[in-house]
């Protein structure tokens, strides 16, 4: 049953991963990485100051030790494949938002191992992650679908354009299916860890996360929640396969990292409103600015 739960929610995101592509081009995919400033902003954002943070708060607080490795191994993990459908609701431009998760995806086979190995230094704990891994888990949840997405695109837009709605319900309507269970199973050991700490910490990691991104998301107001949502928000599965390969007797870390993306997602719903009211407020007094004036 885990099994086949597991290959639904993997489909679900191939399939949501591979809509976003039939919308998107080669110049959206590449876009971070013909634009250094943005990509080493981005970089700072998620890869330095977020495993920084990660570090400041599992180190001298007395949290438990499942919730120490999942502020680490979110921290070091890239952006989800759902990004782009939450960005590109905030407002972000397509070039960016494509480009930000391709640009992350691609890095995270060189920038996990290395995180990890300094970790390790620093803490002292064994921390490991096969570049093989990352770049299995990349490929087939993220660059594989998207490229493939962008392919169809290129080779026949008419059709990418009908398929792209179509596709992406299939793969809302699997996400739900898998989801229900994962929940269900997931509910008794999420509020097994839900105490005031963990709550506490993992919150101020995501709110930290939130306000890192927006600052350092660049002179454009509509690519800050973008860079806002990716740093705040990882691949929960790669955070997963990471702990588990580091701490496989350590089974509530998945809680932990579900717990985490409840709050995540709380906070970010919160963030997103604000942006939008920013936007808005800014939209009417520029509405108002009479010409010239």
């Amino acid at each position: 049953m885990t099994a086949a739960i597991l290959v639904v929610l993997k489909g679900s995101i191939i399939l949501s991963v591979f809509a976003i592509g039939l919308k998107a081009t080669f110049a959206h995919a590449t876009f971070l990485f013909r634009r250094p400033g943005h990509c080493l902003r981005a970089l700072l954002s998620m890869n330095v100051l977020m495993p920084l943070v990660a570090w400041a708060i599992a180190t001298p607080f007395d949290l438990h030790q499942a919730a120490k490795i999942a502020l680490v191994v979110i921290s070091v993990s890239p952006t989800p494949p759902v990004l782009p459908k939450k960005a590109l609701k905030a407002g972000g431009t397509e070039a960016y938002t494509i480009g930000l998760l391709v640009t992350t995806a691609a890095l995270s086979i060189v920038v996990i191992p290395l995180s990890l190995e300094v970790f390790e230094r620093v803490t002292g704990v064994p921390l490991a992650m096969r570049g093989g891994a990352v770049a299995t888990l990349v490929l087939t949840t993220i660059l594989a679908p998207l490229l493939v997405g962008i392919g169809v695109r290129a080779l026949a837009s008419a059709n990418a354009e009908r398929m792209a709605e179509p596709v992406s319900v299939v793969a809302t309507v699997l996400l739900m299916v898998a989801a229900v269970p994962i929940v269900i199973g997931l509910a008794g050991p999420v509020f097994s860890v839900m105490t005031a700490g963990t709550v506490l910490s993992l919150a101020a990691f995501a709110l930290v996360g939130l306000v890192t991104g927006h600052l350092l998301g660049g002179p454009q107001f509509d690519n800050r929640p973008v860079l806002a949502l990716a740093t705040a928000s990882r691949h929960p599965a790669m955070a997963l396969a990471i702990a588990h390969e580091n701490f496989p007797d350590q089974r509530l870390v998945a809680p932990e990292v579900a717990l985490y993306v409840i709050l995540g997602g709380i906070l970010s719903a919160v963030y997103l409103t604000w942006v939008t009211r920013t936007r808005h407020s800014a939209a009417s007094a520029k509405a108002r600015t009479p010409v010239g004036g």
